[in-house]
């Protein structure tokens, strides 16, 4: 019910005493924020909570960061430093009854002289008229909020409750915060881990920077009788390999694919086979991959080589045709072509320029010379009237105009002086010397 979970009863319902042992990772939990590992930019005397607790006066926030990162945690412990009654609540399991149920009792205990920090766990599962929902509230200072979310606020999360609260990005936890961890975890048991020093790193190293995710393997290996440390080998044969954090529809999934982009674009192919691996890795849609290098074939590199739209659509005929996994390796040469590749962005750059040009000069007709006539009233009119077949011209070019009467021609395409576009240059120059010379 909505009464308990708001209840001055919360933290004791934390301990688990009537459900069974409690979990690794909740005896471990931090007591004060100087125990929050990895977050030192934010709890620490310069960091925005560290100044607020300092203060001891607290704005709502927004805590964004990655699973297992404290979130949850920071947001008790803040309420405990400056003595303000803590009301968590999860979107994933609350709707609009338990909203209007928790800013009631935040009222009432305003009206007792005690503040409320309302805590609101996955704050992006709400929708955006519950995200409407508490305004009021924050406006008027019933409760101070604070968010969590692991999705990018600017996407999730309404406009006008973004201008109410300070978004604040909380780190995925390094080595050494992780590290900090174990330790603590086999000071509460009394033992030390049974593995060796190859195996502890490497348990470190798979859990991506959760601490949570982290603890929970710790445990396991605690709870089971292991008579000998277990090696790297060993280790990863007795427990499951986290797989990466990533949302095919939210922000892990534009995050990465950016970064595909960005390395193709600086011509640097391993870093762009490393993101393209933890796209595929983490189970993205190879199709989805192709469809964005194809586009990248024509808007980074054009004609400076244009045998790049060549290769991947190719690459996508072979995926299609093979299958996963053999298929990926043609994914794979596309990726690596591209990112070989000379590159240009003309003709992107062209096809901005033109359509804002077809935009501002609406209507305007094609001069009259090339205009076709199929009638005697066209033919009268002047249609096709001196228009110079270029097949018929020396050198297979007649240097006429082609721009409306009312409009001056204009550069749209400006080839690069790299690949093949140095010879479209070249070109283009000597094209462009004889429509001056004929002028």
């Amino acid at each position: 019910m909505a009464g308990d979970l708001f209840g001055e009863d919360a933290p004791a319902q934390r301990e688990g005493a009537a459900t069974g042992p409690v979990p690794l990772a909740e005896r471990l939990r931090p007591r004060t924020l100087a125990d929050v590992v990895g977050q030192e930019h934010l709890t620490g005397p310069e960091g925005a909570i560290g100044r607020m607790v300092a203060a001891g006066q607290l704005s709502s926030i927004i805590l964004w960061g990655p699973p297992g990162t404290g979130k949850t945690t920071i947001a008790r412990l803040l309420a405990e430093a400056v003595g303000m009654r803590f009301a968590p609540l999860s979107a994933v399991f609350s709707g609009v009854a338990d909203l209007r149920q928790a800013f009631a009792d935040a009222e009432k205990m305003a009206a007792a002289g005690k503040r409320t920090l309302l805590f609101v766990d996955e704050i992006h599962r709400f929708n955006r008229a519950q995200q409407d929902g508490f305004l009021p509230y924050v406006e008027r200072g019933t409760v101070v909020l604070v968010g969590a979310t692991t999705e990018n606020p600017s996407f999730a999360l309404n406009a006008a409750l973004l201008s109410r609260a300070q978004v604040l990005v909380l780190n995925r936890l390094g080595e050494e915060a992780l590290a900090t961890l174990v330790v603590r975890a086999e000071a509460e048991v009394g033992r030390s881990l049974p593995v060796t020093d190859d195996a502890r790193a490497a348990l470190i190293s798979s859990a991506d920077g959760d601490g949570r995710f982290l603890l929970n393997q710790v445990e396991t290996l605690f709870a089971t009788a292991i008579d000998a440390p277990l090696d790297p080998a060993e280790l990863a044969q007795f427990l499951h390999r986290r797989m990466p954090v990533y949302d095919k529809d939210r922000d892990g999934h534009y995050n990465l694919i950016s970064a595909l982009h960005k390395a193709l674009r600086g011509s640097d192919p391993q870093a762009s086979l490393y993101w393209l691996a933890r796209m595929l890795v983490a189970g993205e849609e190879p199709l989805y991959v192709l469809r964005r290098i194809v586009r990248f074939a024509s808007e980074d590199i054009g004609l400076a080589d244009p045998q790049a739209l060549v290769q991947c659509l190719a690459a996508k005929d072979a995926y299609q045709f093979l299958g996963s996994p053999e298929g990926e390796l043609a994914i794979v040469q596309a990726c690596l072509y591209c990112a070989t590749a000379p590159k240009s962005n003309a003709a992107y750059a062209a096809q901005k320029a033109a359509w804002a040009a077809a935009r501002e000069t609406g209507s305007l007709a094609p001069p009259a010379n090339i205009l076709n006539a199929p009638t005697k009233l066209m033919k009268d009119l002047g249609y096709g009237e001196g228009y110079s077949y270029d097949h018929d011209a020396p050198d297979g070019f007649s240097g006429d105009n082609y721009w409306p009467d009312d409009m001056a021609p204009a550069d749209f395409y400006r080839p690069v002086d790299r690949g093949f576009e140095k010879r479209i240059a070249e070109r283009l120059a000597w094209w462009d010397e004889r429509r001056r010379a004929k002028g």
